[in-house]
């Protein structure tokens, strides 16, 4: 081969040995068009992990020509949905093998606790891989309808060439969440990797490439901004897919408005967990630690505003107080890790940016606020509580994707509603009462994709996505697909109609 692994076993270790020297582009590994590198930095060590190529605008040229030659030519449009899954299945046998090379990956080049690579990163992933091949039979790919008007075979075709951009937080997870409905539907892909975190893709390209993906099909990108947007723009990439902060996500959608090519974005979150006067805080402050601070506070969906009944807040500030001091701070390759750095110094610059701007407008800090001793070296924050926090304080109404959490008070369930929607997302969120249909009651009036009552997650055979600036489009679930797919209808003859059915 004409490069090298990124890493490899040794005993029963994963290290890192060496760097990648190609992409990933038609099926092959192929010599990118600059010398130009990417340095991929631990966010614990400060130290550079490895390096993988830069890719340019002729890379994407070459990776998009190969895309388009394969959808309009190759054979994977043409395939079967029985033999587009099993080449699937055979990618989801790849990650089974792989998954603690994988959660050691993202560890170190974005800095994820282990414990939760091994379950969020590396097992969802495949999880979410398997839910998407166990619903694609289930999509209406084609029906006949008939009317006193005429009888129309409406069809769901693969929509073209797709460029998937994922960001850094959550790289193969959200890989899965778009390539695995856009292969399984019959398209072709570009996948653009973050600069933070590029090193999974290659892995992942590897297991695709070993289960028999067609050339052309997926070609692996890392790369900058602006080849971002020149990829997002290119007038042969049929469909844009992206997830990332709601401001890049605006600039994604306005380019792809230009040309309306069609666009999903899944964006930023300020999500409410509602905590009503009756609720359980022992499961509440339980489902907090796990989806508030989940990955050192860098997920879109956590639940980073804590309103809470009134009766109920001072009980509730000395729970949080105490789980954050239970909360191991530290190297993410440390299972018993809950809280690791954040993916860069400039993240951390912004995380510790809030938190001065929150002490400015008047709220206080419970817990935390600075840096954790002994920790000379990472891009960590503490993790910090804000009591006293006014609905509109810019740390309650801005996206701080770091370990950060308002709690805000309220005196009864519309003023608890009201709190919840007084923002410019409507991403996810979460009801805990004694009651279940109160929480469902209070839930529908929550201006979001997805609200869990009382802790229970809604799962992969469900759609998620966001209400307002957190997005457009559904992503997961049997709805998963429609992103990938465009409707078309064909008037037919009443005979080949009889025959098809």
């Amino acid at each position: 081969m004409t490069r090298h692994s990124a890493c490899a076993t040794k005993g029963s270790d994963m290290v890192w040995q060496g760097n990648y020297t190609r992409l990933f582009i038609d099926g092959r590994w192929e010599k990118p068009a600059s010398d130009d590198k990417i340095r991929v930095i631990s966010p614990f060590t400060e130290q550079i992990v490895a390096e993988v190529p830069a890719a340019t605008k002729a890379d994407v040229d070459r990776a998009v020509a190969a895309a388009r030659n394969a959808f309009d030519n190759g054979p994977w449009p043409q395939l079967s949905l029985t033999e587009r899954i099993d080449v699937l299945n055979r990618v989801s046998a790849k990650l089974g093998e792989q998954q603690e090379l994988l959660a050691r990956i993202v560890s170190d080049e974005m800095g994820c606790p282990i414990s939760l690579s091994r379950t969020m990163q590396s097992a969802g992933a495949k999880a979410l891989l398997d839910s998407f091949i166990d619903l694609a039979p289930q999509v209406e790919w084609s029906t006949i309808r008939r009317s006193s008007t005429g009888t129309g075979l409406v069809t769901r075709e693969p929509v073209g060439v797709v460029a998937a951009v994922v960001p850094w937080n959550a790289p193969m997870l959200v890989t899965m969440l778009k390539l695995a409905p856009a292969l399984l539907s019959g398209c072709t892909a570009i996948l653009k990797t973050s600069p933070e975190a590029p090193l999974d893709s290659y892995l992942f390209a590897e297991m695709l490439e070993s289960a028999g993906l067609p050339p052309g099909v997926l070609s692996v990108l890392p790369a900058d901004r602006e080849v971002s947007e020149y990829l997002v723009t290119h007038r042969d990439v049929d469909k844009v897919s992206f997830t990332g902060s709601t401001a890049a996500g605006r600039r994604v959608a306005a380019l792809c408005g230009q040309d309306l090519r069609r666009v999903t974005l899944e964006l930023g979150g300020k999500s409410a967990a509602v905590i009503l006067e009756d609720a359980d805080l022992d499961l509440a402050v339980a489902q907090i630690r796990k989806l508030s601070l989940r990955n050192t506070g860098q997920a879109c969906s956590n639940k980073t505003r804590v309103v809470v009944a009134r009766s109920r807040e001072a009980e509730l500030l000395d729970r949080l107080t105490a789980m954050v001091e239970s909360m191991p701070v530290g190297d993410p390759a440390d299972d018993a890790t809950e809280v690791g750095p954040l993916v860069a110094a400039r993240q951390r610059d912004m995380v510790e940016r809030y938190i001065e701007i929150g002490r400015g407008e008047g709220a206080k800090v419970v817990i935390g606020g600075g840096r954790p001793a002994g920790l000379d070296r990472g891009w960590f924050v503490e993790p910090t509580i804000f009591s006293e926090v006014q609905p509109n304080m810019r740390i309650a109404q801005e996206e701080i994707f770091g370990p950060v959490l308002s709690v805000l008070s309220f005196g009864d369930d519309d003023e608890a509603v009201a709190i919840a929607n007084n923002s410019e997302f409507g991403l996810n969120g979460s009801v805990f009462t004694a009651d279940d249909e109160r929480a469902l009651a209070v839930a529908r009036r929550i201006r979001t994709g997805t609200v869990e009552l009382n802790g229970h997650v809604v799962g992969f055979h469900s759609p998620i996505g966001g209400f307002k600036a957190s997005g457009i489009g559904r992503e997961a679930g049997i709805e998963g697909f429609e992103a990938y797919v465009e409707l078309k209808s064909y008037g037919l003859p009443p005979a080949l109609a009889n025959s098809l059915g």
